[in-house]
């Protein structure tokens, strides 16, 4: 592997490298480097965000650029504020101990006659938003007669945005014979058209597979209820204590409604959508880059530049219908040789979404169970007994106060202490599931005829000593396994009912329950009620010709004429099912 000092750096430039502790060269600064130091390429480099690709172009672009000329030499565009921000302070440290060298960040939001002044003053290196620098254009403030090389960083993020024509137009200002680097997370068609356009025969540099996501990130999903999401999105970010991620939605209202969700619920979270003003949006990326956030609620517009190191997870709330979205979102953790985490909150009929998301990475998604309420405390309290094991106590203010504190909790012996300590820190979780119910997968749609047991507590299995029951609704009232569960606890409560397996149909299901239970069962349920409807719950009837006349025993429920609603041709045999 060559390393830094063999790529004929300055010695300036070697001594910033070492200050920023960089050691050995990444594989896309391995690549890039020699090539724009040993020749005019042009380069098409295929690599994710936090690849350190902008050392791969910062760098030679700090060597080769001649500070004794005033006129702009290099012109690097990308697709946001935080972005241009970012890449303009990396050239900075890089430069630090060459002198001289002029980096001005151009992007809308700020003054615009504070940059027109920059301009004037001559700027050796132009970081911009494709809006913004159309604007300089065209007040002539930006001059790129002398651009000799030009730098597309996260193409595929500017075109989604909608930069095409700005691109375009950028573009035809700089000479012909200059030297173009584009830089991408994958390569899709309007890349490759700018591609055979504007560049002269490039080279690919591709770092891990094209189109492919990050390599060191494990791709989950759960399968949940649409209704449901927010309950598993509790239970995902309590059963990581350590937790710091973006989770991803569609909208800016489900953005803001999920943050407020999750902050009234006492989560250290905030929103980042496109309603934020620029201040407003830098205090809550400032808030986030420094923790005190651990949960940031973000669009994908509004989340595109943000660039932070040591995300545990990436949260698809909404999987995006773009699936090379997917990619930039699962690119953000898993970097610099570190694991990461993409969970995906998946309702039925995003199912065929998340398909097409496998086929393009060519990889198999890992489908999790929804981690239950006992597990979840039994992390957490893990998590605080390691710290506690790990706390510094060599305070001494702490010292002064022990014996009033010895003397305020004498009357407690060692065991009580530890309770009482371990129910004030864990007051919340407690609170959320000591009743709370495991969440239910959905019946997968292929398996919707087959038995499940599901988990309530802890219960017997089904089979022998268990009673078959019919009731009245099935998934075309949106009747799953969990509102079961909820109709049942809401009904009987203190009985603490053993559930057995469910059989779910379209109109109807049945359930088993301990036998001992089933006629107080029966009897709780008959003033039920499910969605304003009268719940009807019996004992299954024997297996027999005329299956779907005898569920029903002697005449014909009131329920079941009130559905059918004077309907002459209602369907006479419903669907098969055996008890």
């Amino acid at each position: 592997m060559i390393q830094f000092e063999e790529m004929g750096f300055t010695p300036g430039i070697l001594r910033s490298i070492e200050e920023l502790g960089f050691t050995t060269p990444m594989p896309v600064q391995e690549k890039v480097i020699p090539m724009m130091l040993g020749n005019d390429t042009d380069i098409i480099a295929l690599a994710q965000t936090g690849t350190g690709k902008t050392a791969a172009f910062g760098l030679p672009l700090v060597l080769a650029t001649d500070t004794e000329k005033s006129a702009t030499q290099a012109l690097i565009l990308c697709p946001t504020r935080e972005l241009c921000m970012q890449i303009t302070n990396d050239l900075n440290n890089y430069s630090k101990h060459t002198g001289g060298l002029r980096i001005l960040a151009v992007y809308g939001g700020a003054s615009i006659d504070n940059q027109i002044r920059e301009l004037k003053r001559g700027v050796h290196i132009i970081v911009a938003t494709p809006g913004r620098l159309i604007d300089l254009i065209g007040r002539r403030a930006a001059k790129l007669s002398e651009v000799r090389t030009v730098i597309l960083d996260e193409a595929d993020e500017m075109l989604n945005m909608g930069f095409l024509d700005s691109i375009n137009e950028i573009l035809e200002e700089v000479p012909v014979n200059r030297r173009t680097l584009l830089f991408s997370a994958t390569m899709s068609k309007e890349i490759s058209s700018i591609a055979r356009k504007y560049m002269n025969d490039p080279v690919e540099v591709l770092i891990g597979r094209k189109n492919a996501s990050a390599e060191n990130v494990s791709h989950n999903y759960y399968v949940v209820h649409a209704k449901d999401k927010y309950k598993v999105l509790k239970r995902l970010a309590d059963s990581e204590p350590d937790i710091y991620a973006i989770i991803f939605c569609r909208t800016r209202k489900e953005t803001q409604d999920v943050a407020a969700r999750l902050m009234n619920d006492g989560y250290n979270a905030d929103a980042l959508h496109g309603d934020l003003s620029q201040g407003q949006r830098d205090t809550v990326m400032n808030k986030f880059r420094l923790r005190n956030i651990s949960l940031l609620v973000a669009t994908d517009v509004a989340a595109r530049g943000l660039d932070v190191d040591d995300l545990t997870h990436v949260i698809n709330f909404s999987l995006p219908d773009d699936t090379e979205v997917y990619t930039h979102r699962c690119g953000r953790t898993g970097r610099a040789g570190k694991k990461g985490i993409s969970v995906s909150l998946v309702h039925l009929r995003e199912k065929n979404n998340l398909h097409r998301i496998e086929k393009m990475l060519n990889r198999s998604f890992n489908l999790i169970p929804v981690p239950t309420g006992s597990e979840i405390c039994g992390k957490q309290l893990s998590r605080w007994v390691e710290k506690l094991e790990n706390v510094t106590t060599g305070h001494k203010e702490i010292e002064k106060l022990l014996p009033e504190i010895r003397t305020k909790l004498e009357s407690l012996d060692r065991d009580e202490l530890i309770r009482r300590v371990v129910s004030l820190e864990f007051d919340r979780f407690l609170d959320d599931y000591r009743n709370e119910e495991d969440i239910i997968d959905p019946v997968p749609q292929k398996e919707e005829r087959k038995s499940r047991t599901v988990k309530k507590g802890s219960h017997g299995q089904s089979g022998e000593g268990y009673a078959r029951l019919f009731i009245n609704f099935g998934k075309a009232d949106d009747f799953f396994p969990d509102q079961l569960i909820s109709l049942i606890n809401s009904n009987t409560r203190g009985m603490k009912v053993p559930i057995g397996k469910i059989d779910l149909y379209r109109d109807f299901s049945f359930f088993e329950v301990e036998e001992a239970y089933s006629d107080d069962l029966i009897r709780a349920m008959k003033k039920a009620k499910y969605m304003g409807k009268r719940v009807v719950v019996q004992i299954a009837q024997e297996k027999n010709e005329e299956r779907g006349a005898r569920a029903f025993p002697g005449k014909k429920p009131a329920w079941k004429n009130n559905r059918d609603n004077g309907k002459k041709n209602h369907r006479k045999t419903r669907q098969t099912f055996a008890w």
